[in-house]
C-alpha cells in the first residue's frame, strides 16, 4: 500500500494573482490602496531588534484590549488570529462538528468549501436569489452550523440586520457566522447582536479597510463561551499565532479612528463614483457596500474584458464559475488607479 492511501487529499483555495511588474494597476485582491495608519511605521520603529529572539504574548492580550476598547466589547469577547482566514478556520475546526451539514451561500467567499473538506464538514450550499440575495429561508433548515459574508463577497451584496437577526434566532443550536470582511465600506454590522445572541460570531479582518494585509490580523467578535473555546483550540493547535511586529501594528492602527475614518470615506467616494462611470459604459452590477464592484457589461463577455485588461497591465478578478462567468470583481482603487480603468474601457468598447 503507498503513503498516500492516507494522505488528506484537498482541492485548495486559489487566491487571487500576484503579479509584480512596473506601473501595473493591481484591481483583482481587494487591498486597499493606502497605506496604514501613520502610527504604525512609529510602533514598528520603535521595536527592539533583541526581542525578536522571545516568544510574542501568546494571548495578544495588547490587541485584544486595544480593538475591544475600540468597539465597545470586554476582552474576553474578543479573539485574534493571523487574518481572518486563520480566524475562520479556527471557527470551522471548533464549532462544525455535527453530522448535519453546514450551510453557506452558492456564490460566496471561495474558501469555505476547502475548510469544510480539509476538515471532513459536511457541508450544502444555498442559492443565492437572481439579485444575489440571501433566502433567509433556506437557512432554516436542520443544520451544523451557518457561514455567509457581509457584505457577500465576491457580489457585494449587503444583507439587513433584520435578516441576519433572523437566521440567528432560528437557529440557537449551532454557531453561525458573519463574516465581515467588508462591512466597513458603508455596511451595517452584526456586532450590536452579539450580546443578544450567545451563538453568533462576528469575524473582521484588518486587511481591507486598515491596510494590513501583509501583517495578517484578523479578528472576532462573540460571547464569553463562543472566545472561550475558540481560545482552547488555538492553544491546542498553536499557542503562538501572532508574531511581535503584527501585534505592535495591529495596536497602534486600531487607535487611530480618524485615519481609518478618511480611509474608508475616499474608498467609498471613488466606488461610488466608478459606478457611475460604468454604468455609462453599459456594466450593470449589484449595488455594492464592499472595496469592490461586481460587474457585467451588457454586451461584451466578461473573460474578454478580463483579458484586454490585463494586457494592459490592469489587473481585475474573474471567477470561471456557474452563474458569476460572466462577471468581473474590480477592487476600488485611488483615484487615478479608477480613472485609468475607465478611459481604457471607454476606448476598447467603442472599438469591440
Amino acid at each position: 500500500m503507498s503513503f498516500e492511501a492516507n494522505v488528506r487529499k484537498v482541492v485548495p483555495y486559489v487566491p487571487g494573482e500576484q503579479p509584480n511588474r512596473p506601473n501595473m494597476i493591481k484591481l483583482n485582491t481587494n487591498e486597499c490602496p493606502y497605506p496604514p495608519a501613520p502610527g504604525v511605521y512609529k510602533a514598528l520603529q520603535t521595536l527592539e531588534t533583541g526581542d525578536m529572539r522571545l516568544y510574542p504574548d501568546p494571548t495578544a492580550s495588547g490587541l485584544i484590549e486595544a480593538i475591544g476598547e475600540a468597539y465597545g466589547m470586554s476582552k474576553e469577547q474578543v479573539f485574534v488570529g493571523v487574518g481572518s482566514d486563520d480566524v475562520l478556520a479556527m471557527a470551522f475546526l471548533t464549532f462544525f462538528n455535527s453530522d448535519k451539514p453546514i450551510l453557506f451561500p452558492d456564490i460566496t467567499y471561495s474558501f469555505y468549501d476547502v475548510w469544510a473538506d480539509l476538515y471532513y464538514i459536511p457541508y450544502r450550499t444555498c442559492a443565492l436569489d437572481e439579485q444575489f440575495q440571501l433566502r433567509i429561508e433556506d437557512y432554516k433548515q436542520p443544520n451544523g452550523g451557518i457561514v455567509f459574508p457581509n457584505p457577500n463577497a465576491p457580489t457585494g451584496v449587503l444583507e439587513s440586520l433584520e435578516h441576519i437577526e433572523e437566521i440567528v434566532a432560528a437557529n440557537p443550536d449551532v454557531v453561525v457566522i458573519a463574516d465581515e470582511a467588508y462591512v466597513d465600506f458603508g455596511g451595517v454590522s452584526a456586532l450590536p447582536l452579539v450580546d443578544k445572541y450567545e451563538n453568533l460570531l462576528v469575524v473582521q479582518t484588518f486587511s481591507k479597510s486598515r491596510a494590513l494585509a501583509g501583517m495578517r490580523i484578523g479578528f472576532a467578535f462573540g460571547s464569553k463561551k463562543l472566545i472561550g473555546y475558540l481560545n482552547d483550540a488555538k492553544f491546542s493547535f498553536n499557542s503562538y499565532t501572532m508574531n511581535r511586529p503584527s501585534l505592535a501594528a495591529g495596536i497602534a492602527c486600531v487607535k487611530d479612528g480618524a485615519y481609518f475614518k478618511e480611509t474608508t470615506d475616499k474608498i467609498i467616494a471613488t466606488r461610488e463614483w466608478t459606478k457611475e462611470e460604468l454604468r455609462k459604459l453599459g456594466f450593470r452590477f449589484p449595488d455594492s457596500y464592499a472595496n469592490f464592484i461586481f460587474a457585467t457589461h451588457e454586451r461584451v463577455p466578461a473573460e474578454q474584458i478580463y483579458q484586454a485588461l490585463r494586457e494592459q497591465d490592469i489587473y481585475v478578478r474573474y471567477f470561471k464559475k456557474p452563474r458569476i462567468d460572466n462577471y468581473l470583481r474590480i477592487t476600488v482603487g485611488t483615484d487615478e488607479q479608477m480613472q485609468a480603468l475607465i478611459d481604457f474601457l471607454k476606448t476598447y468598447l467603442q472599438q469591440n
